[in-house]
């Protein structure tokens, strides 16, 4: 008598889950997204996120506009919290933490941690670099992009006005970066290093945005590595 009932009920916890892993794969996502991307109505994805709030899986936000804001109020976009992110694959967040603050308490403080920060950077570097070598000058930041995906990182390339977004939608260490930024500088120095240009962090989900969001700006040259900088301006420089 109860199989029909805990089949809907089995039915709508996956859709829910298909909900929450869409916006850790895409980012803060409004309605309508969401609703396109998964091929549900409106009314059902409000529906899922009304539960998935009230589980304190997903909060709303004003969805933030980056350059010259449109007339309108801003549409409203749903964003994981931190307990939905730890509800996918961030168990081991304590003992990373907890490994940082032995290596800072006892081999010298920040600087200890910013040199294991690069270190870690250094040991992932062959991929990314493989990736970004193998491709066209204007596919770089696509190619890097898909390289992080490899490693979790759900990475996605945009245009801007002046030049690309690499928004990464997640983020692994997210928790530890957010108590040690020297994790979120270490990797924006490399992705200067990598793409031979000035970048700029514009936020990170480590400092409470939705997305780790950097902007490379347009430049003729790319293979002016030595002369690379990274930048930490913006709202939230990490």
């Amino acid at each position: 008598m109860g199989a029909p009932q805990e089949e809907f009920a089995t039915g709508e916890r996956s859709t829910r889950n298909r909900v929450a892993r869409s916006i850790l794969d895409h980012g803060p996502s409004t309605v309508a997204e969401l609703a396109g991307r998964l091929g549900l109505t409106q009314a059902a994805v409000r529906r899922h996120l009304d539960a998935l709030v009230t589980d304190d899986v997903v909060e709303a936000r004003e969805q933030r506009v980056y350059g010259a804001r449109t007339r309108g109020r801003p549409a409203k976009v749903f964003a994981l919290t931190d307990c939905g992110r730890d509800a996918f694959d961030q168990s081991y967040d304590k003992l990373a933490v907890d490994a940082l603050r032995w290596i800072a308490e006892r081999e010298g403080g920040s600087e200890a941690v910013a040199a294991f920060a690069r270190a870690r950077i250094a040991a992932q570097a062959a991929a990314y670099r493989k990736a970004v070598e193998a491709a066209a000058p204007e596919e770089r930041t696509e190619a890097l992009a898909k390289a992080l995906s490899v490693d979790g990182y759900a990475a996605t390339a945009r245009s801007a006005p002046t030049g690309e977004q690499l928004c990464q939608h997640h983020c692994p260490v997210a928790h530890a970066a957010e108590q040690f930024p020297q994790l979120c500088e270490a990797e924006t120095e490399f992705f200067a290093e990598l793409l031979g240009t000035h970048v700029q962090r514009l936020a990170t989900i480590a400092h409470g945005d939705g997305v780790c969001t950097t902007f490379i700006p347009k430049t003729p040259k790319t293979s002016t590595t030595q002369n690379a900088s990274a930048s930490t301006a913006g709202r939230n420089p990490a």
